[in-house]
This record gives structure tokens, C-alpha cells and sequence, in this order.
């Protein structure tokens, strides 16, 4: 098992537990997501942590199949989509570098509070680009730290090697539109609830 997969198994617990940090920015999250999905979409998510995510959206498209680096997070996440009644999302343990589908195979890919967590995301945006069909879109929220909190360079490592955080790639909200454009995807939507707080974005991929 890997370190990364170590500490979010450690924490899982108490992560599920913990109240939303600001909760009419999820759901607004929520609501302008459903805007753009269908009934018959086949939708991922990649980093689903618990689920709550997948399960909310889940009673508005056809299949969800939600991924996370840690067994612990995809434990609770099948616990609660089993007490909820929810058939159409399948949790797997992986993640989204192991992950692989065909191309074109998904209407939608949800990355959310993931992307600053991965430790080469322009290949995982390129990735996600792949696996859309055209038209499909990307969501993600992502916290850009270079924007606030450029010293998080320094000091994240350090935190990172004595296991007390995971990995966090510092960049600014600019470096990551970026690297959505570079990656052939058009932004249809952005929305930032304050300074210093996640960027949420949805990107397109052109087509139909």
C-alpha cells in the first residue's frame, strides 16, 4: 500500500464525520453540476473520498463509477449509498493514474478537491480528455495556492515526508485554466466563492 493511500485511510473515518467547511458553496456546486447532466449519462469520479458526491448526483444520470485511493473512503462510501438505496454507483478502490477506460467512453468526469493532490495533473487532464466523449464536460474544485499561499512550496514537503499531510502541488488559478485549455478542453463555467477558497470550474470538450 502506498504512503498516499496509508494516510487517507488513517483519516477516512474522521473525514466522514466532519461537517461540509462551506456548505451553500457545495451545494451551489451541486445545483450548477445537474445543470449540465442528463438520465442517460455514464459519469466517473475520481478522488469520491465517501461518496457524498456521487450520491447526491447520483438520481440524475444512469451510472456513476466513483474511484478513490483509499479501501477505508470506498468502505464508507458503499455503507452509505447501501443505507440510501443507491444502485447506480459503483465504488472501486484505484486510482486515477491506475484507472483505465476506453476513449470516449464517459459523458462527464468529476474531479473534485483532487487535482492539487496529484503529482502530475496535465497528464491527468489530458487523461480525462480522452476518456469524454465529445461534448462531455469536466468538473472539477480545485484550491490554486499559489494564488494566496505561494510559501505552501516550502513548507508542504516537509509536512508531507513526516506523513502529517498528503502531497499538495502549489499553483495559481491562471497555471490551472491553463493547463485545461492546453489539454483541448473550452471553460463553459467559473466560480470562486471568495479569495483563497477552491475554484470551481467546468470544462468543456468540444463537440456536439
Amino acid at each position: 500500500m502506498s504512503q498516499p493511500s496509508k494516510f487517507w485511510d488513517r483519516i477516512a473515518d474522521r473525514y466522514s464525520r466532519k461537517p461540509v467547511a462551506d456548505e451553500d458553496a457545495y451545494q451551489k456546486k451541486l445545483r450548477v453540476t445537474r445543470e449540465y447532466l442528463r438520465p442517460d449519462m455514464e459519469v466517473l469520479e475520481f478522488g469520491c473520498g465517501t461518496g457524498s458526491t456521487a450520491i447526491a448526483h447520483a438520481p440524475f444520470v444512469k451510472h456513476i463509477r466513483a474511484i478513490d485511493i483509499s479501501s477505508r473512503m470506498i468502505e464508507i462510501a458503499q455503507g452509505k449509498a447501501d443505507a440510501a438505496n443507491i444502485e447506480n454507483v459503483t465504488f472501486e478502490r484505484a486510482t486515477v493514474d491506475e484507472f483505465s477506460a476506453p476513449d470516449q467512453t464517459f459523458d462527464a468526469v468529476l474531479g473534485l478537491s483532487i487535482l492539487h493532490l496529484l503529482e502530475n495533473k496535465e497528464a491527468v487532464i489530458s487523461k480525462v480528455q480522452k476518456m469524454l466523449k465529445p461534448g462531455g464536460i469536466f468538473v472539477s474544485s480545485t484550491a490554486c495556492l499559489g494564488d494566496t499561499m505561494k510559501f505552501f512550496k516550502v513548507i508542504g514537503p516537509i509536512g508531507k515526508f513526516f506523513g502529517l499531510i498528503p502531497l499538495v502541488k502549489v499553483f495559481t488559478t491562471k497555471e490551472l485554466q491553463d493547463s485545461l485549455t492546453d489539454a483541448g478542453f473550452e471553460i463553459d463555467y467559473q466560480w470562486q466563492p471568495g479569495k483563497g477558497k477552491s475554484l470551481f470550474i467546468v470544462a468543456k470538450k468540444p463537440g456536439p
